[in-house]
This record gives structure tokens, C-alpha cells and sequence, in this order.
């Protein structure tokens, strides 16, 4: 695919022309430090430059409520419901990518999600890079997510006075044609671009004692840690972590019935690994009492069992799950805790 350039000039009138064709969501500031997915209709109100959001675009291809079936008993009616919004995603960051990525997998793989893949082929997505570190709580090198790897139709670097713009499907091509304000990018952008990843190079370091091969093996060892104590002891089983998280997929259903007692509606929602009645079942059995190891499952779905089955991280780095818990309980500092641990 092909590198056209945007002048910083036209931002705002590309964002405008995007409104024209679908509905278009953003990174918009909301409130101190705080950034949120909303819809925009002119560049003006976007936040080109921000810290991960609250929530992760994940909440427009797996929303925190969606409606499943809906049914009437008295006619043995069942339809199954697949609701969904054409819009267009700016400027989702490389971690963002990855989690979307991450979820492909997961519900892609057998049985499939016709839900969440009917959604996604109705949203377009344009990414947008970061050319330098989000806050101390981002860990994106670690997982090797800080340069863009796929998974977008267009993708935005910022130059000096332009953005150089990747054109990376159909999708993206069709979006090029409607605007019309892109042009071909000379080789002195691409030669910007480069020294803008050269930069990134030098300045985005492991920011663990572990390397990037190593973490896997790292939490091959780690089941019996004493470092899931620790976090027993903090943890408040909030649920904070899982629910900001990009990659995190768990959901309930719930069947929600009229009054008539015929008719009504199923339901799935966001559920947390992290809260004690997850895993109970049925004679009060809790297969994950405590909070520790709800925790070390928590870690463990990010670094060992999606590597075993997808051969992937399922961490992007986002720093989201440091950065809300009430706890304090820090990504870098658990592995850095493990790492020590079995030094000694």
C-alpha cells in the first residue's frame, strides 16, 4: 500500500469530510488527564495528542450491554438481534490495534462471535502513532507494541508540519477518494518518518527487568509465587483492571423478562475475573477465592495462556490497568517482583 501526506492545515477539514460520510468517534479530552472516545464532527475537538482513554475503542466492537435474542414463549418466537452503528475510529493508538487484534483472535476462533464480527466489518478504523511515551504507566515497548503492526484502514504519523498517512486497505482507499484532500507523500516525508521511528527507537527502552522472549517462561515459573500474596493482601477486587482493559473479553447473560411473562430479551454484558462471585458455581464452590489468585489468573491471561494458544501477549501495554487501580497494584512492578523473585 501506498504513504500520502496530509497538511497539518487540512486537519480540520478531513475530519469534517469523515463527519460527511459516517458517523466519526475521537479521542476528546475529559476532564484533567482523562480522554474518552466520543463523537466529533470537526478536528477541533480532538485530542491528537492524549494518554490512552478511559475506555478502549474496544467498547464500539464489544459494548458493555448488547441485546442477543428476544423472545416470546407464548409463540416460540426466538430472533436473534445483531445491532450495530456504521462510524469511522480515529486515531486509535498502536495498543489500542493490538487489542482489537487480540480480540479478533479470540472471536474469530471457534465458535465464532457473529455479533462481534458482524460489528467490526462496519467500522472503519484510522490510527494514529505515538511519537513518544504516553506516561510513566505505559509499558508498550515491553510487549512490542509501540510501533504499528496492522490491523487499521488508514494509519496517522504527525511530521513537523503534515501527517504522513499509510493507506492500508480498500476501506482506506475509499476513504482517500471521498475526502480528497490527501496527496502523494514525497520521499523527504518518508525520510521523516523514518527518523521519526529512529527516535522511537532510542527512546522507548524495556521497561522491565524481563525481555520481551523471556516474560513468557517468566510466568511458566510463577504459579506458586509469593508475589501473588502481596497482591492478595492490596488487591480491593474492584474489577477497575479488567473493565479498561483492551484484550479483556469476559461477559454475563442475562435473560431479562416482561411482566407478561411471555415476552423479553438476553442480554450479555462486561463481567470481571477479578470479582469473588466469577468463578463460583453451583454448591458454592469458588475455584479462584482469593484475590491473589484472581490476580495471578488476571496476569496469566495476559502472558501464558494466550501465548500457548495464539502464540501473542494479550498485555498491549496500554499502562490502563496501573493507571485506574485504586490499589496501586503496578503491571511493571509485578513482573519486575517476579523477576526478582526467581533470581534469588
Amino acid at each position: 500500500m501506498r504513504y500520502l501526506l496530509l497538511k497539518k492545515e487540512n486537519f480540520n477539514d478531513f475530519i469534517s469530510a469523515l463527519a460527511q460520510i459516517e458517523k466519526v468517534v475521537a479521542p476528546v479530552a475529559a476532564g484533567y488527564k482523562n480522554f474518552s472516545f466520543r463523537e466529533v464532527k470537526s478536528g477541533k475537538e480532538i485530542s491528537v495528542k492524549y494518554i490512552p482513554t478511559i475506555l478502549p475503542p474496544k467498547k464500539y466492537f464489544m459494548p458493555q450491554k448488547e441485546k442477543l435474542i428476544e423472545f416470546n414463549k407464548a409463540e416460540s418466537l426466538f430472533d436473534a438481534v445483531l445491532e450495530y452503528e456504521k462510524m469511522i475510529i480515529f486515531g486509535v493508538h498502536t495498543c489500542d490495534l493490538a487489542g482489537i487484534q487480540c480480540l479478533d483472535m479470540v472471536f474469530s476462533d471457534k465458535p465464532k462471535d457473529a455479533n462481534y464480527l458482524g460489528r467490526k466489518n462496519k467500522l472503519i478504523i484510522i490510527g494514529l502513532e505515538c511519537n513518544d511515551y504516553c506516561d510513566e504507566y505505559a509499558s508498550c515497548k515491553v510487549v512490542d507494541n509501540h510501533i504499528p503492526n496492522g490491523g487499521y484502514d488508514l494509519f496517522f504519523t504527525e511530521l513537523n508540519d503534515s501527517f504522513i498517512v499509510h493507506v492500508n486497505t480498500g476501506l482506506g482507499e475509499e476513504i482517500v477518494e471521498k475526502t480528497r484532500l490527501l496527496v502523494p507523500a514525497e520521499q523527504k516525508h518518508l525520510n521523516e518518518l523514518e527518523d521519526v521511528r529512529a527516535r522511537k527507537r532510542e527512546i522507548f527502552k524495556d521497561e522491565v527487568n524481563v525481555k520481551h522472549a523471556e516474560l513468557a517462561g517468566l510466568f511458566d515459573k510463577a504459579f506458586d509465587s509469593k508475589v501473588w500474596d502481596d497482591l492478595d493482601k492490596r488487591c480491593v477486587a474492584c474489577g477497575n483492571c479488567t473493565n479498561v482493559c483492551p484484550t479483556c473479553y469476559c461477559f454475563d447473560i442475562l435473560d431479562n423478562i416482561n411482566l407478561d411473562f411471555n415476552t423479553g430479551d438476553r442480554t450479555r454484558g462486561w463481567d470481571s475475573c477479578q470479582t469473588e462471585p466469577f468463578a463460583k458455581v453451583a454448591g458454592g464452590e469458588n475455584f479462584r477465592k482469593t484475590r491473589g489468585a484472581r490476580q495471578r489468573h488476571r496476569y496469566f491471561r495476559k502472558f501464558k495462556y494466550p501465548v500457548e494458544r495464539y502464540s501473542r501477549y494479550f498485555c498491549t501495554g496500554c499502562g490502563r490497568c496501573t493507571r485506574t487501580c485504586m490499589a496501586k497494584i503496578s503491571l511493571k512492578e509485578t513482573i519486575n517482583a517476579l523477576a526478582a523473585e526467581q533470581k534469588k
